[in-house]
């Protein structure tokens, strides 16, 4: 398994060493040991997954405000995405900066977001799965959002006209919104 440094001093990916045959392949996901050589030391408590059925959809960008903020581990079980991070630390050198990364069913990389990062992802081909691993518990009064198109952090996408749910389409510009770590 493979720690790869990003932009982000405390984002990183992480590469599963893959063990491939004619019957498919094993890989192992997390290694407690690994993470923890790499300071990456979260309780994970709560296990969550999502399907899109349709290339285009844009899940995000979403995080939660302290003392319930979280870190996320996420990967793709099926499919693939282009999965960004938005550094919200205020006082953050960062502050306002995003990057993209894609994950996929084929690449099997990783990505863990620590909290005090806003998170999101657009589906590149259909029936796209996510699992993530999260170090708080879904706390509904805690739980915030940044506009996807925010012109102010120069996002990427890969697509100009995505499928939002109704609450992803009216969250607040990184400028208007609620931010607490």
């Amino acid at each position: 398994m493979k720690v790869i440094k990003t932009s982000f001093s405390d984002v990183f990916i992480i590469e599963p060493t893959c063990f491939v045959d004619h019957r498919g392949f094993f890989m192992e996901s997390y290694n407690l040991k690994v993470f923890s050589e790499n300071n990456i030391t979260n309780n994970f408590v709560q296990d969550n997954q999502s399907l899109s059925i349709e290339a285009g959809v844009i899940r995000g960008l979403h995080y939660q405000l302290s003392p319930k903020a979280q870190s996320k581990l996420v990967r793709v079980v099926s499919g693939a995405i282009y999965d960004v991070v938005v550094d919200i630390r205020r006082g953050s050198s960062s502050f306002g900066k995003a990057q993209g990364f894609i994950l996929s069913e084929y690449n099997q990389r990783q990505l863990f977001i620590p909290k005090g990062f806003a998170h999101g992802f657009c589906t590149l081909v259909a029936n796209t799965q996510v699992s993530y691993k999260v170090d708080e518990y879904y706390c509904p009064t805690n739980d915030r959002g940044i506009l996807w198109n925010d012109p102010s952090l120069n996002i990427d996408w890969p697509i100009s006209s995505p499928i939002l749910s109704d609450k992803d389409k009216l969250h607040p510009t990184l400028e208007e919104a609620d931010i607490n770590f």
